[in-house]
Order: structure tokens, then sequence, then C-alpha cells
């Protein structure tokens, strides 16, 4: 389960998804949820399935690391499914035992939340696929620049985001190393009731909290050496610049928002 979890990885490429600016990219995810949010219809959705399908396919990524980050959200997936066919009023299927309690709407309804949850984690987790973390962290960095007015540390915390985004696969494989150690040692984490998995955790999370405060030393000494104090006078190798591509693609997901508003006025 553990292994199925690609939040935060970083898969290289020379795409164009790869090569646009990491602004660019947050910007078109931010548009990309309003118009997932606006979408009211199957029609609709197609729509934005096939804005999504043309992104997966432009930006190589595989289908495999993409279906598997969804693998830990099963259980969210079929709790909503469930809460919205069990519990929406409407015309039944079928009049037989539980059937009764399904209706049209709901069946409709749990289809589209399943559809938006799932096209809104593919969508969010492209984007760390296809951008390192230094160009993500000089991303929020200059879109949350105007905060600087409001004296907010906006490098810092753009670095802060960017290190524990960075860090979620580390983690991951810091902590399938102990438990493959600690079941070699006899361990059973898939026994028992909730209690004792519970417990049976502990063994666990005492030394990955020992493993992830003495990387986060080793960072910061390493920062130290490298003579980091924060953003200040600070240079960047790559200066980030909008090219016609950028506006391209930006424009596009735009005009998807609007086709969604539209869409939704109209009825369709």
């Amino acid at each position: 389960m553990l292994k199925d979890i690609t939040l935060g990885q970083f898969f290289p490429g020379n795409t164009l998804v790869h090569r646009l600016d990491p602004r660019t990219k947050l910007a078109c995810v931010a548009l990309y949820i309003v118009a997932l949010f606006t979408a009211k219809s199957f029609l609709a959705y197609g729509v934005i399935a096939v804005v999504l399908l043309l992104s997966i396919r432009t930006s190589r990524v595989g289908w495999k690391a993409l279906t598997r980050g969804l693998k830990p959200i099963l259980i969210i997936l079929v709790f909503t499914a469930a809460m919205n066919l069990f519990f929406n009023e409407g015309t039944p299927i079928a009049d037989v035992w539980l059937l009764r309690r399904i209706t049209w709407e709901g069946l409709e309804r749990a289809v589209m939340m399943v559809l938006r949850i799932v096209m809104l984690i593919m969508g969010t987790f492209l984007v760390t696929y296809t951008t390192s973390p230094i160009r993500l962290t000089d991303g929020l960095e200059a879109l949350l620049n105007p905060l600087k007015k409001l004296h907010l540390p906006v490098h810092e915390l753009a670095m802060m985001m960017s290190i524990a985004l960075r860090f979620i696969p580390t983690l991951i494989e810091e902590t399938d190393k102990i438990m493959s150690a600690q079941k070699a040692r006899g361990a059973d984490f898939e026994s028992g009731g909730i209690f004792q998995r519970a417990r049976a955790l502990v063994p666990i999370l005492v030394p990955l909290f020992i493993s992830a405060f003495r990387r986060a030393d080793e960072l910061a000494t390493a920062m130290e050496c490298r003579c980091y104090h924060g953003g200040e006078g600070r240079t960047k190798l790559h200066v980030l610049r909008y090219e016609k591509r950028d506006y391209a693609v930006m424009a596009g997901f735009a005009l998807l928002v609007v086709a969604m508003i539209v869409m939704r006025r109209l009825g369709l």
C-alpha cells in the first residue's frame, strides 16, 4: 500500500508539459479545479476528461503511475459512492430489498462524485510528476511574491512546502524498510482488532520519527554549510520567463472554465 503513494515523485522528461513554466502549471491546476467543481453534467465531465487525457498523453507520464496513486484513496471513493447511492432521494432503481434505497438520482450523483475525485487527484498529481521540486519552489515563490508587501516570509513558506512535498516519497520508503525489518523479526501488522493493530504500529512510528528528525537535522546542516540565509539577496540560475506556449496553455484552461460556466447556465 505504501508503495502506491506516488505524491511528490518527479518523472524527468522533455515534453511540452515538462517545459512549461511552473507558474503556468500551478495557474492551470487552479483553473482546472474551478472547471471541475463548476461542471454539473456528464457532458461537462466528458470535456474535462478529454483535456485531462490530452495533458497526460502530452506529458508521457505512464498510466500505471497515475492509477497507482489512486489506490490509497480507494476507501474514500467507495465511501463517497455509498453515501451518495443510499442517501439521495428520488426514483428507486427497483422495488427489491436494498435496491429500494438506491435511486437513479443517487446513482448519477455517486458516479459524478467519484469521477470528480479521480480527475482531481490525477490532475493535481500530474503537476508534481512533471515539475522538479526546485522549479516548483520557484513557481510558488513567484506566485506568492505579492504577499511580501504584508511582510510574509514568502521564500521560506515556498521552501517548506517544497521540502515537505519532496520528502513524502523518502519517508514512505523509510517506513516500508522499517516495516520489512519488523516483519523479519516476527512483527504482525495484519491480524487482531483495531487497537491491536494500532499498538503494533508503535515500533514503526518511533524509529520513523527518529529518522525524520535526523534527516531534518542533516538537511539544516547542509543548508548552513552552503551559507543559506533565506530569500534575501538570493539569485537564481534559471530565471522564470513566460513564453508563447505558456500564454497559449493558460488561455486554453481559461476557455475551459468559461465553457463550464456556459454549459452550466444552459443546463448542458
